[in-house]
């Protein structure tokens, strides 16, 4: 069978299984991301995903450590808040999701104990298709610290996508994803942030592809920003990257007409899979949104299909029926069979055929 033209993949994290929380270790983690990994698997995701499990902090579940697993191995960061500076950093502009700061830069940063390359080889030794890792970007972490050396978060964010920009030149996976979810909310900030995340892109090795994700926020199936992605299309074409993962099923339909004016070297990811709902979409559903968008965009423009962003805050039973569904999805609107259809019916379906 010929491979599929549109590849699925999930965005990145995935709900933490109860008994890891229960009885943590380094075996049990292991053990939690082959699991994680042969779910994709087996449901028949293109590109996997550890479920960002590596993250995993019993003192930081609420973020699922997409902040603090990064910055508090940094130097020249403190993770010892005092009370005045709690107060500044909740007075803030744009930080109203977060109270507290995971750290106060008094120097300047460096790696210090960060190693992504650990956590990265331990998923990928356990994967048997295409892998995937991902990382916070430099925008979104400079943002949440709380700086009292550098004067800006621009200048904060530069020195920071150097420090990752290392740390990714060494990563061996096939897809390095990096995830950007405070910028949405404040696009007039594209200038630095596509300067600052394009140092990490480039560092990308040539034998990977590189992946960026934007979503408007992921919290208690709620939005955290505001926003919309025609006032981010010119940080989206700054970007020297393979594709986008962006979150399109939680927006409104007519959204979908400003990707026609990213670049053309630009793969589009497609979400078609609300990670907001608990309802698990039909593949019916999954494959009208593909025809959509090749109708919007242009056969052929749509690389990947995806969930909106992670699964971390939704049941396991729900992320699976999720992650099957996607698959479903898009087999039906490709007329790939499925491995339970019957022979007899395994005729090129379209999503135009599909019940509407």
């Amino acid at each position: 069978m010929a491979a599929p033209r549109i590849l699925t993949t999930v965005v990145g994290s995935y709900p933490v299984p109860d008994w890891l929380a229960a009885a943590p270790s380094e075996q049990a983690l292991i053990d939690a991301t082959r699991v994680v990994i042969a779910t994709q698997e087996q449901a028949g995701i293109d590109v996997v995903c550890d479920g960002e499990l590596y993250r995993f902090d019993l003192n930081h579940p609420e973020t699922n450590g997409m902040i603090e697993y990064f910055v508090r191995p940094m130097s020249g960061i403190r993770a010892e808040i005092g009370f005045s500076e709690w107060v500044d950093y909740a007075k803030a502009s744009g930080m109203r999701f977060r109270t507290r700061p995971p750290g106060v830069v008094e120097g300047p940063v460096g790696a210090g104990t960060l190693n992504l390359p650990i956590p990265c080889a331990r998923a990928r030794a356990l994967a048997t298709r295409r892998f995937k890792f991902t990382l916070t970007g430099p925008h979104m972490l400079a943002k949440t610290l709380h700086d009292r050396h550098y004067g800006s978060p621009e200048k904060l964010a530069d020195a920071i996508a150097k420090i990752l920009a290392e740390q990714v030149r060494r990563l061996d996976a096939d897809v390095v994803q990096i995830d950007e979810a405070n910028l949405p909310g404040h696009p007039d900030e594209w200038r630095w942030a596509a300067r600052a995340i394009n140092t990490v892109l480039r560092a990308v090795p040539k034998r990977a592809k590189s992946a960026v994700h934007l979503c408007f926020g992921n919290y208690g199936g709620q939005s955290i920003q505001k926003g919309s992605w025609a006032k981010l299309m010119d940080y989206l074409n700054a970007l020297r990257v393979d594709h986008i993962v962006m979150e399109c099923a939680h927006r409104p339909p007519e959204e979908l007409a400003v990707f026609k004016d990213l670049r053309k070297d630009i793969g589009f990811g497609l979400g078609v899979i609300d990670i907001k709902r608990t309802v698990i979409e039909s593949a019916d559903e999954i494959a009208r949104a593909i025809e959509r968008a090749d109708a919007v965009l242009g056969r052929g423009r749509v690389k990947y299909v995806h969930p909106d962003c992670g699964f971390w805050m939704l049941k396991r039973n729900v992320a699976d029926g999720k992650i099957h569904a996607l698959v479903a999805g898009r087999d039906l609107y490709e007329g790939r069979p499925r491995p339970s259809a019957d022979p007899a019916r395994r005729r090129r379906p379209t999503a135009r055929k599909a019940r509407r």
